[in-house]
């Protein structure tokens, strides 16, 4: 196994709403997230990338999402989660390039697929209890992540441990 160097990681919230889109009954909730202290702050923080919230929020608007579910969203990657039309215990996701929301592949190598970065991840875990947890989809739309922050401690773990470090 080849280890690829990767940058420092620590996400925080920078804000979150609900979207209720244009057909009357898709509802998406909305998490804003940012990576402070990397280099170029303007791709990984919302503050710094020339978009503002309200701008994103009418991109989001003025798509064809269907269903209900959560977003999260950088100002680098976007990913729409929703539970699933065909079964809803199912979790689908869909990845976009933030300022334009056009399509972003989640392949990676040796035929695996992104899940997500530990903010996603975080607040998946907590949407998806709310969902479990839920009598109703009203229900469901009351509850938002707690989420704040998600500090990585070393980013450099399995390349020490693969000796190529």
């Amino acid at each position: 196994m080849q280890i690829k160097p990767c940058q420092s990681y620590r996400a925080r919230g920078a804000g979150r709403s609900r979207l209720s889109m244009s057909d009357g009954k898709s509802v998406f909730k909305l998490y804003y997230l940012d990576v402070p202290g990397r280099d170029d702050p303007s791709r990984y923080e919302w503050g710094r990338c020339g978009m503002k919230p309200e701008e994103f929020e009418r991109l989001i608007l003025s798509q064809p999402f269907e269903g209900v579910g959560f977003i999260t969203a950088f100002p680098h990657i976007t990913k729409v989660f929703r539970f699933a039309p065909s079964v809803e215990t199912v979790l689908h996701v869909r990845a976009f390039h933030t300022q334009k929301l056009q399509p972003l592949d989640l392949g990676r190598e040796d035929g695996y697929l992104e899940f997500a970065c530990l903010a996603e991840a975080l607040i998946a875990n907590d949407e998806y209890r709310a969902w479990a947890a839920a009598g109703s989809v009203r229900d469901y739309l009351q509850f938002f992540s707690d989420f704040a922050d998600g500090p990585v401690v070393s980013h450099t773990k399995l390349a020490t441990y693969w000796g190529q470090a």
